[in-house]
């Protein structure tokens, strides 16, 4: 690629909706022979807390923050989610992608990748993931249990027709009780198929990897495995059903939103797999001037008997986590999107304690 006698140019891009996340327009401009855009949003977040206060750096819920506190009343608001990003593409049909936010109060690496001929290479969403099934919410991270990962993960990828199928960066925790000592012996291998039909789309998608623990002293090993699928199917008159259904063994970290543990050390020092499932349920209604209507639920449960009846000091772990949302988005011209969202969030532990959060959300973007 050429990056010499820039010629600017303006054009309109279509919006892509991924979760909150959309883009409505782009700045276009041309560098030799590479076509480029760089596009991005700013948006402000406004969180209430009825409750507790579970809000993250961009107003987002999250479950580990559920703890039964008294304190209630709690206001918060920021611009952290506002992003930027750059696509570049040449005549021999190379792609790169290079984008951030400033989640967490600093700047942070969202995509990087580069493409051609199907292969993909850098950071960009895991392939065990999908939006087909995913409802838009105003809380960045959304629904529990809704399909995959939904995070970014470095990766080689390759293409054909509606099969992906990749080599990742594992990601998982362990319980470190009984010594045990994780470590990254393989990497993730996923494959997913994903496809439109009349009235809707839907994706499915697998994954391995292998949990291992060493020590230096004792070592173990165990396959771990999961599976998604999704769906949207259209119900007519601007009424959609958005589904997903996951499963995983020994790779919770890809059931979205359980925050729990991959694998334990049992007392003969045999690394076992933690095992759990969720899923999502949502309706969307699309109005006119812009307008629509989107509630889902949510939820995950995970599987801590075997783990319990070894030893292993579970109680405080969320065995169920279940929020739901609904919300009110208006779109009054095409870089504009504002929202009020209501959601209750809830969690169950092993010992059998549970307490739930309620929260109002406010939302304004703007494209660009």
């Amino acid at each position: 690629m050429r990056f010499n006698k820039t010629k600017l140019a303006t054009s309109v891009t279509a919006a892509i909706a991924m979760g909150v996340a959309s883009q409505a327009s782009a700045i276009s401009f041309s560098a030799g022979d590479v076509d480029a855009s760089l596009y991005g949003y700013a948006r402000l977040n406004m969180a209430y807390d009825i409750d507790e206060n579970i809000g993250g750096s961009a107003q987002d819920g999250f479950f580990s923050k559920i703890k039964g506190s008294d304190a209630t009343g709690h206001f918060d608001a920021g611009a952290y989610q506002s992003r930027v990003g750059l696509r570049l593409s040449n005549k021999d049909g190379v792609k790169i992608n290079v984008e951030g936010d400033f989640y967490g109060g600093t700047f942070r690496l969202r995509h990087a990748y580069g493409e051609y001929n199907g292969v993909l290479a850098g950071q960009t969403w895991s392939n065990y993931t999908s939006f087909v099934g995913r409802l838009s919410t105003l809380d960045f991270g959304g629904a529990a249990g809704t399909a995959g990962l939904q995070h970014r993960q470095a990766q080689v990828r390759y293409t054909t027709g509606n099969l992906s199928m990749s080599i990742e960066d594992p990601k998982g925790d362990f319980n470190t009780a009984n010594g045990l000592v994780a470590k990254d012996s393989s990497p993730v291998l996923t494959a997913r198929y994903e496809s439109k039909f009349d009235g809707g789309a839907f994706s499915v998608a697998g994954l391995t990897k292998q949990n291992s623990h060493d020590s230096g002293v004792g070592d173990d090993s165990a396959i771990a495995y999961a599976g998604f699928a999704g769906v949207r199917l259209g119900l007519g008159e601007g009424i959609n059903l958005h589904a997903t259904a996951n499963y995983t063994d020994g790779a919770n970290k890809y059931l979205y939103g359980s925050g729990a543990d991959d694998a334990y050390l049992d007392t003969d020092g045999n690394l076992e797999n933690i095992s759990g499932y969720g899923g999502s349920l949502g309706l969307s209604f699309n109005l006119d001037q812009g307008r629509s209507i989107n509630a889902v639920v949510g939820m995950t449960k995970v599987d801590w008997d075997d783990a319990e009846a070894d030893g292993i000091a579970v109680g405080t772990e969320s065995e169920t986590n279940r929020n739901i949302l609904v919300n009110y988005q208006w779109t009054p011209v095409k870089n504009v999107m504002m929202g009020v969202e209501l959601s209750n969030w809830y969690t169950k532990r092993v010992d059998g304690t549970d307490d739930d959060a309620n929260r109002i959300m406010f939302a304004a973007q703007y494209s660009f």
